[in-house]
């Protein structure tokens, strides 16, 4: 009898309930798994029409197999549909059998945030209080919603264009207790602040306008949007940098970062750590195989624990 594969939309992967630490806990896991050659994966894969769409797919092997496939679709907000729509398959490692079907959108906001944390917990100081945000879209939302759980934040600094995203970024952290500011200026968000997040749109065409060089020493920039917004000019100023993939960056048509300013990639942080400089320090990274692995097969785990 043919197996029927689990099929689990957002919804069902929101309410399994997973935890910051979980989420943290499980890619830790997994990069230190891909170092020590116990998870087998590929560089993403990247197709851009040129229409504005973002195309990419992940591949890494393990205990399961998983692939995903996701396309970034500036006009979709505009039709009623999220801006990032794909699928996720579970594979048995052995037989090729699909075990499950996912929804790509929650796991991919998640996976980005949770990478961002796993580098911040080496790179970021442990008392980082003010936390500001580039873009205050999905990508915001998920990386406060995990960093509070993780660091005393006593503030955020919002800086954005979208006014329905600043709203539920700031009644987000309206809710969890947080001073809130809102910035007249992009700039704005990188004075004094402890961690800053960039996730504006990786269509954006526009001139940077981030300037490394007004973050203070030891403040942390996390970079989501293949560093889009930031003037690369400035990046001297950035003590540490460290990407999530040595290979897939320097691989890419336009790296974001010369290869020899590469500190570490994570699973070179994880498992060897780095020299941390006093100065800024940058996390750039595109994403991973191993992100979308650890939180596709964590839920895995969790709906098959649940099923026995």
């Amino acid at each position: 009898m043919p197996f029927a594969p689990q099929v689990l939309n957002d919804a069902d992967l929101r309410g399994l309930g997973l935890t910051s630490e979980d989420i943290v806990e499980a890619i830790s896991r997994t990069i230190l798994a891909q170092a020590e050659g116990k998870l087998i994966t590929t560089p993403k894969s990247v197709i851009q029409p040129g229409d504005g769409r973002y195309m990419m797919t992940t591949l890494a092997s393990g205990d399961v197999t998983v692939v995903k496939a996701v396309t970034v679709c500036p006009d979709n907000p505009a039709l009623g549909l999220p801006s990032i729509t794909g699928a996720i398959m579970v594979l048995d490692a052995r037989t090729g059998e699909c075990l499950a079907l996912m929804d790509a959108e929650w796991i991919t906001a998640v996976r980005t945030a949770g990478l961002s944390a796993v580098a911040a917990k080496h790179l970021a100081t442990s008392d980082a209080k003010v936390m500001s945000f580039v873009g205050c879209g999905v990508q915001a939302r998920s990386h406060l919603d995990l960093f509070a759980g993780l660091f005393p934040l006593e503030e955020v600094r919002l800086s954005g264009r979208g006014k329905a995203n600043i709203d539920l970024l700031r009644a987000q952290a309206d809710a969890a207790g947080l001073k809130v500011v809102l910035c007249d200026r992009p700039e704005q968000a990188l004075d004094e602040t402890d961690i800053v997040v960039s996730s504006i749109p990786i269509t954006y065409s526009g001139l940077p306008f981030l300037d490394a060089g007004r973050l203070k020493p030891g403040a942390l920039a996390i970079v989501t949007d293949a560093a889009k917004p930031w003037d690369r000019t400035t990046f001297s100023a950035f003590g540490t940098v460290v990407v999530d993939d040595r290979e897939q960056e320097t691989g890419m048509p336009e790296p974001m970062v010369p290869p020899e300013r590469i500190a570490a990639d994570l699973p070179e942080l994880l498992k060897d750590g780095v020299r941390i400089d006093a100065r800024p320090r940058a996390f750039m990274f595109r994403g991973i195989a191993a992100g979308d692995y650890a939180l596709a097969a964590k839920v895995w785990e969790k709906i098959s624990t649940r099923a026995s």
